[in-house]
């Protein structure tokens, strides 16, 4: 009781509370343009860190990270241009609600289930951080193997009503993942001699192009008026929150457990917990023919996972010193640097500091209620100016967040090959999230798979040898089979 009321002490100081209020104005300032994510919110913070106390040092990057990562959703739901890759896995969804006119709705949704999930993460975190993270220790290669393919079985759930078209979109961002030095031999693959695709195809310029810029390719060639600007008043962004509250719960409480567990494994995070709660949220949904057309329920659902993935990143990093995400990664370097080294000894020797952290972590939840309702208010009048002229600062924002990433042109041009690629993808039916998810997913696929071949000398059976392992492998087949054993299965007498 005596470190819980000095931790009070540590935070509710004028300085942190002044630290606090300024970190969340620019979490949600730059989680809100496309091409600043949160990690790098995260990174731009770390020298200011330099001249803080502990407290505050770690109170700005945790209320920064919370910030960003649910204002990724408002560019998203208006604009169609994720602010964040967590926010791509419903920015259609989003988009699609505005473009009917209910923005208050997709806004609101995805600014209170981010809370509640957040504060779902935290509570994980502070009750349950040493027992889940020594869990997630045991995840090895062979284990994130079958999480990444359970991964893809979520594209053919947010695939629509054709899932071979889905398969192919997911195909093609498998291939586009392809791209760069080949695991594990590190041989330049599909390079053409180029340096700039050594690392790869970045992914943030391609997500920019494929959702943004093909947005604006269909408004030049469109007659219609696109539906962008609101000839209604704009609503209350909290009006209905409690009805989707009590029509919703169990997909808040699925969404917020799946984020905190896979932001506890480390190098998940945030972006597959989004995916695959968005997928999971469809495939149990008693109503899956409304996803794709503009439905809540996934917003519900994947905005609650981003959010909770936080907490459950930051718990293998507290107890183990083991980042579950780049974030966590940057913010163990600020720990170490304010001695307040990560490991069990740290809930012994600095219990009033480990206090004061979860104290922050509540404290950013609750604080972006009010602020995230300021932000919309401000940002929902971009729904106001007229569609010809909103396009082009469009396309002009989409430019700078894809050169700020690399400082280079490589990335400008990745964005307008992805923007014409989508823009003929959409128009022949082929969905663009599964391509998507197929360029985050692939490179942890082929890494975990190669991993798991050399520790097992080519032995496939090994994939199964693992308590975890097994047990997420048949899951997997089981879900992959049963389409086919229900096709087999005689037709009922009627």
């Amino acid at each position: 009781m005596d470190a819980l009321q000095t931790a009070f002490g540590l935070v509710f100081q004028p300085d942190v509370l002044l630290v606090i209020a300024l970190s969340a104005l620019y979490g949600l300032f730059v989680g809100a343009i496309p091409g600043l994510t949160a990690t790098m919110a995260t990174a731009l913070l770390v020298p200011v860190t330099f001249f803080m106390a502990p407290v505050p040092a770690v109170a700005a990057i945790v209320t920064a990270t919370a910030m960003a990562i649910f204002s990724g959703d408002i560019p998203s739901a208006l604009l169609r241009m994720p602010g964040t890759p967590a926010s791509a896995a419903y920015a259609d969804e989003a988009y699609l609600l505005t473009r009917s006119g209910r923005a208050e709705l997709a806004l609101g949704s995805g600014l209170v289930f981010s809370v509640l999930g957040g504060i779902f993460g935290v509570a994980v975190l502070i009750v349950a951080a040493p027992a889940l993270a020594e869990v997630a220790l045991r995840f090895s290669s062979f284990e994130y193997f079958w999480l990444v393919m359970l991964g893809f079985t979520c594209a053919i759930f947010i695939a629509g009503a054709d899932p071979l078209k889905g398969m192919v979109s997911l195909l093609l961002g498998l291939l586009v993942s392809c791209v760069g030095l080949e695991n594990p031999a590190g041989a330049p693959r599909w390079t053409f001699g180029n340096a700039e695709l050594m690392g790869g195809i970045p992914l943030i310029p391609l997500m920019i192009g494929m959702f943004a810029v093909s947005e604006v390719l269909r408004f030049a060639v469109s007659t219609d008026r696109p539906v962008m600007a609101v000839d209604r008043p704009f609503g209350n962004v909290f009006t209905g929150m409690w009805a989707l509250l009590r029509k919703y719960p169990l997909q808040l409480l699925r969404g917020s457990a799946l984020g905190t567990a896979v932001g506890a494994l480390p190098g998940a995070g945030a972006d597959i917990a989004a995916w695959m709660s968005y997928g999971i949220s469809k495939r149990f949904s008693k109503e899956p023919e409304k996803f794709g057309t503009g439905h809540v329920e996934g917003i519900v659902e994947s905005g609650a996972a981003n959010n909770a993935a936080l907490g459950g990143a930051w718990i293998p990093a507290l107890v183990f010193g083991i980042p579950g995400d780049s974030i966590t990664a940057i913010a163990i370097g600020v720990l170490y640097l304010k001695n307040m080294n990560p490991g069990p000894t740290l809930f012994v020797d600095n219990p009033h500091n480990i206090y004061a952290v979860f104290i922050v972590f509540i404290l950013a939840q609750l604080l972006m209620l009010p602020f995230g309702f300021l932000a919309i208010k401000i940002a929902k009048q971009i729904l106001r100016i007229p569609a010809a002229v909103l396009m082009p600062l469009i396309l002009l924002f989409c430019i700078v967040g894809s050169f700020a990433i690399n400082n280079s042109m490589f990335g400008v041009i990745v964005m307008a090959v992805a923007g014409v690629v989508a823009f003929f993808m959409e128009r022949w039916g082929f969905p663009v999230a599964p391509t998507i998810l197929g360029v985050v997913l692939g490179t942890m696929l082929e890494e975990h798979f190669f991993s798991s071949l050399i520790k097992a000398d080519g032995n496939l059976l090994a994939f199964f040898q693992r308590p975890i392992a097994a047990t997420l492998g048949v899951v997997t087949l089981l879900i992959w089979l049963w389409p086919l054993y229900k096709r087999l299965l005689p037709p009922k007498a009627s």
